[in-house]
């Protein structure tokens, strides 16, 4: 794994050697002078002075520094990197890292993902035969970076079992390792030979797209003046009332996509309007009250709501769409969750400005589908449901 350092970081003596005591205060302290830096240059100094002391702290300081990370802020988090990898490069030197230690943190999945990352690096140092012993272990790991080293080990078996003729034993372990999945690069190369093989892999369950929608539009967006204007669907959803769109009487309409990245094409949904605006709106049922990540894909302007309440939005246009775009955290309700997205399309006219899509799925913090549970209203109301196919 790759730390950003600062220029400050070597001004704090990181190489300086000394007794491995904090004589200025309290480890915990120093940790907390540390968690204290801030973006704008806000305790920098305090933070400098306590890495310069902490770093000449004894090895048995090293948990501690990882559990700061949960509280940490990226920047704090860069500059406790920075301290416990001079500690423990001492340690390793003076063959007094304890792999033990570091294998007990990395294996306590409620660890912080990026601590318990610098804790394996270090734990390798120590112990390389470690990586057999635990990754294997990580398909389902909370971690997207320790899942992707299990379904690559899991990938590349699974290719060379199908170099080699077993063709059941190779789609048996790609089988597996599309289970750990979150990274399309890798969901790619393992769906591929699986196809291959004449097996159907579902990609809209795998990634946990919401596919099933009521659409209402468009409402005016010239000059991009809609974006802040709260249209009838930001008050209201009634689904049987008709409102003044931007050229006539706009209605819901129900509308699903069978394409297998959940792209929701509006410009063939609804026409290819420029200048307007499309709500959309779908409902997912959770079993419980959840944390999950509503992540989204889209070259336009947009809004979200979850259950009435704004969640996130970009007034941005036509940078380019991907999978996974946007990373809004959210909670869910136990039982029934209205979603409610706002796609704002401008007024450009060149080619490349015409895109007017969204694709949205749920997901836990490492990219595991959280799918729905039962049937929402979208999928019950079936008499309407138009269906576009978008390629990829």
């Amino acid at each position: 794994m790759k730390h950003l350092f600062y220029a400050t970081m070597v001004a704090v003596g990181l190489a300086l050697t000394g007794p491995d005591t904090a004589d200025a205060a309290t480890s915990v302290e120093l940790i907390r002078r540390i968690q204290g830096v801030g973006n704008e240059g806000a305790g920098h100094g305090p933070a400098i002075s306590a890495v310069k002391e902490l770093s000449q702290a004894p090895v048995t300081t090293l948990p501690e520094i990882l559990r700061a990370f949960d509280t940490a802020s990226p920047l704090a988090a860069n500059w406790l990197c920075g301290t416990f990898e001079t500690i423990a490069d001492r340690a390793l030197k003076q063959k007094q890292l304890d792999g033990r230690t570091l294998e007990a943190f990395v294996v306590e999945r409620k660890n912080n993902a990026v601590a318990r990352r610098l804790a394996y690096e270090w734990l390798l140092k120590v112990d390389p035969t470690a990586a057999d012993r635990l990754i294997p272990g990580m398909l389902q790991d909370a971690s997207a970076e320790f899942r992707r080293d299990a379904v690559a080990r899991l990938l590349t078996a699974g290719t060379k079992q199908l170099e080699d003729g077993a063709k059941e034993d190779g789609a048996k372990t790609l089988k597996q390792a599309l289970l750990g999945a979150v990274d399309d690069d890798q969901v790619k190369a393992i769906v591929k030979p699986l196809r291959d093989l004449g097996e159907t892999i579902d990609l809209q369950k795998h990634f946990g797209f919401v596919t099933h929608w009521k659409l209402i539009g468009p409402f005016d967006n010239t000059a991009t003046k809609g974006f802040d204007v709260a249209y009838p669907p930001e008050k209201e959803l009634k689904f049987d009332a008709k409102y003044r769109g931007k050229d006539d009487e706009v209605a819901w309409t129900e509308f699903a996509t069978d394409d297998e990245y959940g792209t929701v094409n509006l410009a063939k949904a609804l026409a290819p309007h420029k200048g307007a605006i499309t709500y959309a709106t779908a409902e997912f049922q959770s079993p419980a009250a959840q944390s999950v990540e509503i992540r989204l894909g889209t070259p336009n302007a947009w809004k979200l709501w979850i259950n009435g309440e704004l969640a996130f939005a970009r007034d941005e246009y036509h940078r380019g769409a991907s999978l996974d775009q946007y990373k809004v955290p959210v909670k869910l309700q136990a039982g029934r969750n209205v979603l409610l997205l706002k796609v704002c399309q401008n007024e450009q006219t060149e080619e490349w400005a015409q895109d007017w899509k969204y694709q949205l799925r749920v997901c836990t913090k490492s990219g595991s589908a959280v799918l729905s549970t039962g049937v929402t209203t979208s999928q019950r109301n079936t008499g309407d449901v138009r269906v576009a196919r978008e390629g990829r």
